[in-house]
């Protein structure tokens, strides 16, 4: 990388946990889309020792983009070295390292570093990538510390459940049900409105208005990555007042004659809404209560109209 063409940045924050704590957050990327904002979907590819091959899923200044990159873990220097192999444009060259810096045995300091390049070292294009590490880095360290000093108090917000259904019918028939969300609205009773956009195959950006049992009516958007005829994984990107995260899977697994469907979900609450939405006397367990209720009857309504939809079919 030419230095005419690079640009470098630095992000940095104090976290109140320990550097050990810090760093294994870090390091397992499994934790990415729980715990970055822009992550969606991560998985390990190989891992051989302390390098490894991951592909990621995760938003840049509000486009769905997908890589993959090496990493080198470093637990005793607290220290991840990363570098795209294969970037998505406007990106041509990316790399970068975070560093875990122990201030003490309580706190510590994470440093996150990049180095860039612009396809046809476009200046436009370099603004936006600039643009796009500045908010992403950003977000990620603030939501880094959130998380650190949230698992020391114990994290009664993070919550995981799921529904599942046996379908006598084809998974490729259910799959498309899930798949094809831009004929919801004329499907399933609670889907009001439907935007669905591709912007390459299997990636895509779906934003909808739902309906709770109360009437209520939500508008959310999630990116969609689809692994064809296996599993649907999202992130919503903008959630209801009550929930600072919402991750899910729609998951397809063939039994004999049967193939199960499960909607599994992951929420965080958020704790400064629950008195405006359930009321000044309501608890963190009324809103977990609250929102598995209303997530878990959407799922099961969808999951019940797939099933008729692919048994039908059979």
């Amino acid at each position: 990388m030419s230095q005419s063409d690079a640009r470098e940045a630095q992000h940095e924050i104090l976290v109140s946990a320990a550097a050990d704590t810090v760093y294994q957050l870090i390091a397992d990327v499994r934790n990415w889309p729980r715990l970055f904002p822009p992550t969606v979907h991560a998985d390990r590819l190989e891992h051989t020792g302390s390098d490894e091959r991951i592909q990621i899923w995760a938003t840049a200044n509000g486009e769905a983009k997908t890589w993959t990159s090496r990493r080198r873990l470093d637990p005793a220097a607290l220290r991840v070295e990363f570098r795209q192999e294969r970037s998505q444009p406007p990106v041509a060259e990316m790399g970068g390292t975070w560093l875990v810096e122990p201030r003490s045995a309580t706190e510590c300091r994470v440093r996150l570093l990049h180095d860039y390049r612009a396809a046809d070292d476009d200046p436009v294009k370099l603004d936006w990538i600039e643009r796009a590490v500045d908010r992403n880095s950003t977000a990620e360290l603030a939501a880094l510390k959130v998380n650190a000093e949230r698992a020391i108090d114990g994290d009664d917000l993070t919550f995981s459940f799921a529904d599942t259904v046996s379908v006598d019918g084809s998974a490729k028939d259910v799959y498309g049900f899930i798949n094809e969300a831009h004929l919801w609205p004329e499907r399933l009773p609670h889907v009001a409105k439907v935007s669905l956009s591709e912007s390459s195959p299997g990636l895509q950006l779906l934003e909808m208005d739902t309906e709770t049992k109360d009437g209520a009516v939500h508008t959310t958007k999630s990116v969609r990555v689809c692994f064809a005829g296996r599993k649907i994984v999202y992130k919503q990107v903008v959630v209801p007042a009550l929930m600072d995260l919402h991750t899910g899977q729609w998951l397809f697994e063939e039994h004999d004659d049967l193939v199960s469907v499960t909607s599994q979900h992951t929420v965080a609450i958020n704790p400064a809404n629950i008195s405006t939405i359930l009321g000044a006397t309501a608890t963190v367990e009324d809103a977990r209560d609250y929102v598995r209720n209303a997530l878990s009857t959407n799922s099961l309504t969808t999951l019940a109209h797939a099933k008729d939809y692919a048994e039908r079919r059979a």
